[in-house]
């Protein structure tokens, strides 16, 4: 693959440099924090580096989880709280947030004035992250790029690639693509997803232990019955299904008759549609054995997921986390549609017997073996070990070879 270099064959971590580097991180939901936490005790943790934390966006939402707490809990304190969510959750209302978090991000940058800002993925405050930053002459780096799914994540996802300035591929296949689309090779690593690293430290315990810590409401939740895991998002090239897709998936489960936890959807357009969605199920009074949880810490979902018979929805942690731990899937329309995945994912429609057809198969297979497409639970040591030695010029150049990157990237 040209000059691309695997995260692997790095040099051991830097010991002593005289001026650290300042490393900051935004971190704008749930998802980014799962996504990113080893990266923040590894900058933290590493000699060379100076560990800078904005949160902002839905993290600062308690509705969306509170993530902002959770980063606190663990000991990251934000260094800038910045608030840029319009309320709506609709087309316009993503892309008013877009647009405010450009006009707040700027400032907390000047102030901080970081060496290197990282970026999560492909949500629209990732690309007022990265936008921003890349103005402001500041190098971009950029988690889990390379990747094809459904939504308008696909699209945001590529262009900040096109932002950044350092990449880090969670898959073999998404670093190829990176370098597809014209990025330097010495600059595109395949580290792995830093939510890997959660899941490889974590000691699972018992589904008891699993469900000791779960709140919410609705159902009570026997711990010594297998349950389910629900978690649907709206998917924002839809806008406006939401409410059937999940009446959808919810039929199914109650066709089923397993008790299942369901949880909240994230900030994107639709929803609030979703969420209703989600009332008007329980308002039906056939949601008997459903527990409804707003959110909990990763690491608890992490176990959740290893102990439940079958994840539903549409979440990419049923993918990631999921081919790790092995646990029997059900991957519900587009939103997800051509992104890498184990064997412990089945794909289906919307058709509420579909649906529940694939989770009795599932349930009926069991656990799958683990699988480590997503990394082997280092990423974000890898990760911060390049910080700390790879410094790109901020001036970008297309590195462009179709007979070299392309014709490689897919055969």
């Amino acid at each position: 693959m040209g000059n691309y270099v695997p995260c692997s064959s790095l040099p051991p971590r830097v010991t002593q440099v005289p001026d650290r580097r300042k490393v900051c991180v935004v971190v704008a939901s749930r998802a980014n924090l799962a996504r990113i936490t080893t990266v923040l005790e590894a900058v933290r943790d590493h000699p060379a580096l100076e560990l800078q934390v904005i949160a902002a966006a839905s993290a600062l939402l308690q509705r969306f989880g509170g993530a902002v707490d959770m980063l606190k809990a663990a000991g990251f304190t934000p260094d800038a709280e910045i608030r840029l969510i319009i309320d709506g959750q609709t087309p316009a209302t993503m892309a008013k947030s877009t647009g405010l978090g450009l006009l707040e991000l700027p400032t907390a940058f000047e102030r901080l004035e970081p060496d290197v800002v990282v970026t999560v993925a492909d949500r629209f405050e990732t690309m007022a992250t990265a936008v921003a930053a890349a103005y402001m002459n500041i190098t971009v780096a950029h988690t889990q790029g390379g990747e094809v799914s459904g939504s308008i994540d696909e699209s945001i996802r590529h262009a900040v690639t096109k932002l950044s300035h350092l990449h880090f591929a969670a898959t073999e296949l998404s670093a190829r693509r990176i370098l597809a689309l014209g990025e330097d090779p010495p600059y595109v690593f395949n580290a792995g997803c830093p939510a890997i690293d959660l899941a490889a430290r974590n000691h699972l315990g018992t589904r008891r232990d699993a469900l000791a810590k779960h709140a919410g409401g609705g159902s009570p939740i026997d711990p010594e019955q297998p349950f389910l895991l629900i978690i649907q998002h709206a998917v924002t090239t839809e806008y406006g299904r939401s409410p059937d897709q999940i009446h959808a998936t919810l039929r199914a489960i109650s066709s089923i008759g397993m008790q299942a936890l369901v949880f909240s959807p994230n900030v994107d357009a639709g929803s609030y549609e979703l969420a209703v969605g989600i009332q008007q199920f329980r308002d039906q009074g056939v949601a008997d054995r459903c527990h409804f949880c707003p959110n909990v810490p990763a690491e608890d979902f992490i176990r959740l997921m290893a102990h439940c018979a079958c994840m539903i929805g549409n979440s990419s942690a049923a993918l990631r986390e999921g081919a790790y731990l092995g646990t029997p899937a059900v991957n519900v329309g587009s939103r997800q549609q051509g992104r890498e995945c184990g064997r412990n994912v089945v794909s289906t429609s919307h058709d509420p017997r579909e649906i529940a057809e694939a989770v009795r198969d599932q349930i009926a297979h069991g656990p799958y073996a683990q699988e480590g497409l997503f990394g082997n639970g280092t990423a974000g040591r890898q990760i911060a070990d390049v910080l700390a030695r790879v410094r790109p010029p901020v001036q970008k150049r297309l590195s462009y070879d179709p007979a070299a990157l392309l014709a490689e990237a897919f055969v």
